[in-house]
């Protein structure tokens, strides 16, 4: 998402660097690069003019040597940041102000109208919204008004089945009757909200207009919500303009946002028509409807990250009493592969892999910018699937025990009885990432691997990447025993010796950490990135097994200092083979010398 805008605020913030201060021509050289990619990204191009000027006004305004005072101390702020800062203010007023509250009707049932060019996603979102409704305590109805399309009723019912919500439809009437009769009939029935989802075109035509001239002024709709397809450039806005002009709407929806690199209309609808965007539909679940958030979407524009809007995203599908249980399992060291496996649900759940690290600060964490096809790789939601197979494909044993994979249990391979022992006795005493194929009992590897039609380097990467998250928790639970309410602290731990343990001791560090962005950032720097209680560590943030950290930024430096751990892999192996081989050769010419 906005990946194209995106660049152009990288490599302008590049540009200012190691400037002195923000001239003129070093502001210039910086907002030509901001120019090309809003233009590039389908933004309107009186939008981005007025946008530039004022972010030019603003940056020449201020006299930058760049020293502000901060608490009494004076410390200097760095161009290139003043600069993002200035951006960022200036797309959230662009974008902004928005009120994603609904118009209620001052009595009986309130009408919300969705009206849209075909192919604009308009099923879908009234489906996503009467979910978002139905999950606030409301009783809603959809009404099937779209007889034009095929199967466009079906598909409203299957998606009112699918969230327990009942759905208006007449064979043979017409749409203005339907839409009546809803009404009527959702007031008999002591409804709060019913959702008309409306006819498109694969063009704006007077037919369509007219009809839904007629629809609106039969119900009398309190909210009429234009959605629009953010892939089709800026044909968003002359079709935001024309709708606008006709019904005077009461916001926008935009839809496909996840699937979109350019995402200009989301900068230009506001500012061109003056109505706000209320929602954004991300992703196929009918739970992807969130709630427009103009400092969000600049935050993530400008590679800051959402932080508040993963942590919503995170409450909505987490239960807190399970995720206090599972943070103290992981802690403790017991925690299980069906543990995990119900964390990579979780994270499913959330939305895409892509839409997870975006809304990540990754920036700041890794402490430098992080390359767009590095994320591509890393937003990859079919690793997860990989992993779930895996997983599944083992016995309850090997799911909680893990260690099996390393046992003797007379079938792991060629070699003596005596000599698998004394492998695989060493092997458990190995640190995990050290571990070589010959340490995993080979019949199980291999029906893993052909249970879940992965390779056997996959299954032991995946074993050891386990292993290695559990111990480093385990350590961090002895370390911070009694900061988590239930676990009693260890006498002999560290947490004395920890900047900044004085401060988490005080707060009741789980709850925070759910529902309050400050703590969390608080904890993140304490431990060094080490991962989010509750969801067995996401990707990146302490490592993730399975995905070794974020595939494809391996090596990259961590918050909290030191390498991101490397995965085992079949290079791995290879590098460690031909080392080896190295050294002994080495020795063996030695000796020759002597």
């Amino acid at each position: 998402m906005f990946e194209t805008i995106s660049k152009g605020f990288r490599a302008a913030r590049e540009r200012l660097t190691g400037k002195g201060e923000l001239t003129d021509d070093v502001v210039a050289a910086a907002l030509k690069d901001v120019r090309l990619s809003l233009l590039e990204a389908d933004v309107e191009f009186n939008v981005v003019k007025r946008f530039l000027q004022s972010v030019k006004e603003k940056a020449l305004g201020e006299k930058v040597t760049l020293v502000a005072k901060k608490q009494g101390e004076t410390m200097r702020v760095r161009p290139e940041d003043h600069f993002v800062k200035i951006c960022h203010d200036e797309l959230i007023a662009l974008m902004g102000p928005v009120d994603t509250s609904l118009n209620r009707a001052r009595k009986g049932c309130t009408g919300i109208m969705m009206v849209g060019l075909q192919g604009s996603g308009k099923t879908t979102t009234a489906g996503k919204l009467a979910r978002k409704l139905q999950k606030a305590g409301y009783k809603v109805m959809l009404v099937a008004a779209d007889v034009y399309r095929p199967a466009a009723v079906h598909q409203l019912k299957v998606l009112g089945q699918k969230i327990g919500v009942p759905v208006f439809s007449v064979d043979g009437a017409n749409p203005v009757d339907i839409c009546a009769d809803a009404t009527d009939h959702a007031a008999a029935e002591g409804l709060d909200f019913v959702i008309y989802d409306t006819a498109g075109r694969l063009t704006i035509d007077e037919p369509l207009m007219k009809e839904l001239d007629d629809i609106k002024a039969r119900v009398q709709p309190a909210n009429i919500f234009l959605v629009i397809d953010a892939m089709i450039g800026q044909d968003a806005v002359t079709t935001a303009k024309t709708f606008d002009e006709r019904l005077d709407v009461t916001g926008v929806i935009l839809t496909k946002l996840d699937g979109d690199a350019r995402g200009g209309a989301a900068l230009s609808v506001k500012a061109v028509t003056g109505k706000p965007i209320k929602f954004l539909g991300i992703g196929e679940s009918l739970d992807k409807l969130d709630e427009f958030r103009p400092e969000g979407l600049a935050s993530r524009i400008l590679g800051m990250g959402d932080i508040v809007g993963l942590m919503n995203d995170f409450t909505e599908v987490v239960d807190e009493e399970q995720a206090m249980k599972d943070a103290e399992k992981m802690l403790s060291g017991s925690f299980t592969m069906d543990d995990f496996l119900s964390q990579i649900k979780t994270i499913q759940s959330m939305g895409s892999m892509k839409d997870i690290l975006e809304k990540m600060p990754l920036g700041q964490m890794f402490g430098a910018n992080i390359p767009p096809e590095a994320l591509e790789k890393a937003a990859d939601d079919k690793e997860l699937v990989r992993v779930e197979a895996m997983i599944r494909s083992m016995t309850k044993e090997e799911r909680k025990n893990p260690e099996v994979f390393l046992d003797d249990d007379g079938n792991s391979g060629r070699g003596s009885r005596r000599q698998k022992r004394s492998i695989h006795k060493s092997a458990k005493e190995k640190d995990p990432n050290d571990l070589r194929p010959e340490d995993f009992v080979a019949a199980r590897i291999t029906r893993v691997a052909r249970g879940s039609g992965r390779t056997e380097d996959d299954v032991r990467g995946l074993v050891s990447r386990f292993m290695t998250m559990r111990g480093m928790f385990g350590m961090l639970g002895d370390m911070f025993g009694g900061l988590i309410p239930g676990m009693p602290a260890k006498p002999q731990g560290m947490m004395d010796k920890v900047p900044g343990m004085k401060m988490l001791k005080q707060m009741n560090a789980m709850r925070k950490m759910l529902s309050d962005p400050n703590a969390l950032g608080s904890l993140m720097n304490s431990l060094g990135g080490g991962g989010m209680p509750g969801m067995g560590g996401l990707p990146g943030m302490g490592g993730f097994p399975g995905m070794g950290g974020f595939p494809g930024l391996g090596g990259q430096q961590q918050s909290g200092g030191g390498q991101a751990p490397r995965s085992p892999s079949r290079v791995d192996y290879k590098s460690l083979a031909d080392k080896r081989r190295a050294e002994k050769l080495a020795r063996r010419k030695n000796r020759d010398k002597k």
